[in-house]
């Protein structure tokens, strides 16, 4: 490091390396750090957990930015304490990291919202390590129902029918048609049940109405049982309480995909936090109150609790933004207020099934949208590798449709018959 201006970029998703690279021909000296030394695509994670796509596929390992930008180093680390006197960071290692400029863009946490249990029993779905688990968990429990078959009926429960949660619970369906009946032949497949939990009465709430129909109507014919306007009580060990009348629904895995939140340790930090703890900015994304901080992605929110959609669209564009803003005031000049550009939604349901909003197109849904889905996710992948490696692995899958059964696993314990059921990993049920 020099004495140049020195720019530290919290977090190497979507937000931090847009603005990294929008900063490489900038006179600057750049740290970005994070918690993990690569960089997560998140939209795909749900690949990951039901055994389609292998965890390298979605990831990029962050130092590889320095292939094409020379003003970056990587540290790993998280940021415990920010001293905005000093103009400091220090990070988990203990490490003390000088800036003149910080841009913030950690992302955010599965938001629980109280729910009695949830955080002990339900597992997210925002981080590699989370996908993963979830995978063994969801293959470990059908090893272990196809030894211990005394239940009447195995189950998961997807909560949240946001993106994620529909996505999820389209693939585990589909699992359980196409592969159960082949890989799992000890099984009844219509006794494998798969859940989808939602407190609004309708999935996909930033879509149109006809779109939000046609995901529910597919989700339902691949044998989803829905269940919309349904709050969740209390997610146990074996299962979730729902509804008004407290139903109890036996689980052994349960899914949290219902909303996002800011990692407490922002708290810590000495920003203002608006809606969802996140980091509340001003209209050039800067942190409100606070010269030469910024924040960018799903950690920031405008002022009087104005969000855009979590996505992987705006993060982006915000920090492209906040990398020209600051390359502009260190010029001495300034920026127009961000402005974001929609350039639509999508969500798929499963095979030949999607629903797709796209600027400049007419809604879509079913195979052109499913088509439209693949092909943005493929080319929003960092590294030609990842994407060679994606189209490869959802090809084999869904070109040999019917023909292939193979799915990515990892390691699982060897099932032990007639085990005590809470010692039991995995799917359970009644």
């Amino acid at each position: 490091m020099g004495t140049r201006p020195h720019v530290v970029v919290l977090g190497g998703g979507f937000g931090g390396l847009s603005t990294v690279r929008a900063l490489r021909s900038v006179d600057v000296d750049l740290t970005l750090v994070d918690r993990h030394p690569y960089n997560t695509f998140q939209p795909l994670l749900y690949q990951v957990a039901t055994g389609t796509l292998n965890p390298g596929d979605v990831t990029w390992f962050l130092r590889s930015v320095r292939s094409k930008q020379k003003n970056v180093r990587f540290v790993q680390g998280s940021c415990e304490e920010v001293d905005h006197d000093a103009r400091t960071i220090r990070l988990s290692g203990g490490e003390i990291v000088q800036f003149d400029r910080l841009v913030i863009a950690t992302g955010v946490a599965a938001n629980y919202f109280g729910t009695p249990g949830a955080e002990q029993h339900a597992m997210p779905l925002y981080t590699r390590s989370e996908a993963l688990s979830l995978r063994d968990a969801v293959f470990s429990g059908l090893e272990e129902a196809s030894v211990n078959r005394q239940y009447d009926d195995i189950r998961v429960v997807i909560v949240g029918g946001g993106p994620t949660g529909v996505e999820t619970a389209g693939a585990l369906a589909e699992l359980r048609n196409k592969d159960l009946p082949v890989l799992y032949p000890e099984l009844d497949p219509r006794k494998v049940h798969v859940t989808l939990v939602e407190m609004s009465p309708h999935l996909l709430a930033p879509f149109a109405p006809e779109s939000r129909e046609y995901a529910a109507d597919s989700l339902r014919r691949r044998g989803v049982d829905l269940r919309l306007s349904t709050k969740v009580n209390e997610v146990r060990g074996d299962g979730v309480v729902v509804g008004d009348d407290g139903e109890f629904l036996p689980a052994g895995v349960v899914i949290w995909a219902s909303g996002v939140t800011a990692p407490e340790v922002v708290s810590k930090w000495g920003v203002p936090q608006g809606r969802g703890h996140r980091i509340v900015v001003d209209d050039h994304q800067r942190v409100q109150g606070f010269d030469g901080i910024y924040a960018v992605g799903d950690i920031s929110v405008g002022e009087g609790d104005r969000a855009l959609p979590q996505l992987a669209q705006p993060a982006m564009q915000e920090g492209r933004y906040v990398g020209h803003l600051i390359a502009a005031e260190l010029r001495g000049e300034t920026l127009p207020p961000f402005q974001y550009k929609d350039k639509g939604i999508l969500a798929t349901i499963g095979r030949a099934s999607a629903v797709a909003e796209v600027k400049g197109l007419p809604r879509l849904k079913g195979f052109p949208a499913w088509v439209i889905w693949n092909s943005v996710h493929i080319v929003t992948l960092l590294g030609n590798r990842n994407r060679l490696s994606t189209m490869v692995n959802l090809g084999a899958k869904y070109v040999a449709w019917g023909r292939t059964h193979n799915a990515i696993v990892g390691d699982t314990e060897p099932p032990e018959l007639d085990s005590p059921a809470e010692e039991r990993p995995g799917i359970r049920g009644t």
